[in-house]
């Protein structure tokens, strides 16, 4: 059985790389059903903070917790979470499709390709998925990490800056896909640098300014 939760509450969270503090004691919770956007400059700690959400490292001081489940939980929580980082993580030399069967063979999916297929329609990535993703435009290999993402139907959606690269259309079935997810209970949160953007998915819109949290709106 998988492990379940309904919200995600961070507590006292700092991140350190040496003399730089890039997250200072933040607290927040992120609830399910909702999408959260979080905005600030560049090297505000959006991007850390993501990643410490994702479980992928971790914090020098305070916690993640993900409903009564912690870190010590990582391996089987990771299997609820799928993210969109800003470095799109997927392998060039396999075709999109490829990338796909991957995920959801590592994910245990015994429908993936069936997902798979649905999220390429969506997407609209039929024309090309078949391609080594080494001959893909940046809009296009951000579709592939956003299906990814999607293809095991996460609880928690953490994606970093998701529209980069996509032209109006993909933009617009973006905010589809998301406005889905939380219609299906996800917990959403979105970096991204553009107001506009956060202003039309969001709930909330979370502003960090270097490493603390200046303003949210509820």
């Amino acid at each position: 059985m998988r492990l379940d939760f309904e919200e995600v509450a961070v507590s006292g969270l700092t991140k350190s790389y040496g003399a730089t503090l890039a997250l200072a004691g933040v607290n927040l919770k992120f609830s399910k059903g909702t999408v959260t956007a979080v905005l600030g400059a560049n090297g505000s700690g959006k991007s850390t903070l993501l990643w410490l959400l994702a479980l992928l490292g971790r914090p020098t001081r305070g916690e993640v917790r993900f409903g009564e489940h912690d870190a010590r939980s990582a391996a089987e929580l990771r299997a609820r979470i799928g993210f969109v980082a800003h470095q799109l993580q997927l392998y060039p030399g396999l075709s999109g499709q490829e990338n796909l069967a991957l995920a959801a063979k590592l994910h245990g999916l015994a429908d993936g390709a069936d997902r798979a297929q649905r999220l390429a329609e969506q997407l609209t990535m039929a024309d090309y998925w078949e391609r080594p993703l080494r001959t893909y435009s940046r809009g296009q290999a951000q579709r592939v990490a956003i299906a990814r993402a999607l293809l095991h139907e996460p609880r928690l959606l953490l994606m970093d800056e998701p529209s980069t690269g996509l032209d109006e259309r993909s933009t617009e079935t973006l905010i589809a896909q998301i406005a889905h997810q939380r219609a299906s209970g996800a917990i959403v949160v979105v970096v991204s640098h553009e107001l506009s953007f956060a202003e039309r998915i969001a709930d909330r819109v979370v502003v960090i300014d270097r490493g603390r949290i200046s303003e949210a709106d509820a």
